[in-house]
């Protein structure tokens, strides 16, 4: 599928460009070989989706990655130009490392709590992803998991409600209506960019579809409590 190829506009119209899964291997990073299943390549067919994820996809440390709350990772195509742009290189289908590529579902459009189905799969957006150094290290960009997280362009992770399959060309149905206002983008940029908006903080510290451990992070917040260090999580140091 091209990324130039037209696509819809808007949730109603949301589709499917690409499923791809990815089994566990390793990068270099700073000296050292480090697990990731980052690499993900294209599937054909119909891919089984269940509560843990896709049918033939890992998670190198599932202490951090995949779970309930991050069973797919969905990235829209409509950012994939402005990324070429700023980078100044070719970045295909894949680059980031996502299970969906998506047209027509974009961070500022959809909300925690929404729902999209497939046939009978259904899929719950749980969180924006936040992004860790391995991304630095299979492109070996050791900005990009900042540039990633600070432009809001850092697609979102989808719980699955009820099993089913998806392929490549589907239509994603809205499932219900919006059951919160907050938009994954919004969650991202008081979470991890404009950390002095303690207004939205304390709002968001009561939204229960935001995860438990981010209520937790906001509450802290909120308290006067020192921001943890993002150097790990974004560097690898």
């Amino acid at each position: 599928m091209s990324l130039d190829d037209e696509h819809p506009d808007g949730p109603a119209a949301a589709r499917v460009l690409e499923v791809r899964t990815g089994r566990t291997g390793a990068v270099e990073h700073r000296g050292r070989s480090v697990p990731t299943a980052y690499r993900k390549s294209p599937r054909s067919g119909p891919v089984a989706a269940g509560a843990l994820g896709l049918e033939g996809d890992e998670q190198a440390d599932p202490r951090v990655h995949g779970g309930p709350d991050k069973a797919v990772y969905a990235y829209p195509v409509e950012h994939y130009a402005w990324w070429e742009e700023r980078l100044g290189v070719a970045m295909p289908p894949g680059s980031f490392g996502e299970n969906l590529l998506l047209a027509g579902l974009t961070e500022e459009r959809v909300h925690l709590g929404d729902r999209f189905g497939v046939g009978s799969l259904v899929l719950e957006v749980s969180m924006p992803r936040r992004p860790c150094f391995k991304l630095a290290a299979v492109h070996d960009r050791p900005e990009l998991p900042e540039l990633l997280q600070d432009s809001g362009r850092t697609g979102f992770y989808l719980r699955v409600v009820a099993p089913g399959s998806v392929a490549a060309g589907e239509r994603l149905v809205a499932v219900g209506e919006a059951v919160t206002s907050v938009t994954v983008l919004e969650l991202n940029r008081v979470m991890n960019v404009d950390r002095s908006d303690l207004a939205a903080a304390a709002a968001l510290s009561r939204v229960p579809q935001v995860p438990e451990r981010w209520r937790h992070s906001l509450a802290r917040r909120l308290e006067g409590h020192q921001e943890p260090d993002e150097g790990p999580r974004l560097l690898g140091s």
